[in-house]
């Protein structure tokens, strides 16, 4: 199986592509910090997932790839909460981006307590 293949990957992938577009209406003055550390942490969550897969031999680096995975994507909702704040998004956006955020936590927190579904080799 492809990383690419993962759900957890697939709505990461999607939300980072869906807050790069939305980041783009950002104030010129945001480029340096809100808008740079949005994508960032946004794309990180993918990132981060695509080595763990890779490292599965290897069960505590995948759950600790996983770990990274997750905080990048509370990261995420933190600069979220920001844009918000700014009025830089919608409420009807925050909230969907918030939600889509949750999934993959929850998507993310599965594989971390299940590492042996995705070809992890426990000991």
């Amino acid at each position: 199986m492809d990383f690419k293949k993962l759900l957890a990957y697939q709505k990461s992938f999607d939300l980072a592509m869906a807050i790069f577009e939305i980041s783009k209406s950002f104030p010129k003055e945001e480029t340096y910090s809100l808008t740079d550390q949005i994508r960032r942490s946004s794309r990180s969550v993918c990132a981060n997932i695509s080595e763990a897969y890779r490292k599965r031999r290897y069960p505590k680096h995948f759950v600790s790839k996983l770990t990274d995975a997750d905080a990048e994507n509370s990261e995420t909702n933190t600069w979220l909460d920001f844009a918000l704040s700014c009025k830089y998004i919608s409420d009807e956006d925050y909230s969907k981006f918030s939600k889509e955020g949750k999934e993959i936590g929850k998507l993310l927190n599965f594989m971390i307590h299940n590492p042996s579904k995705f070809g992890v080799k426990i000991e």
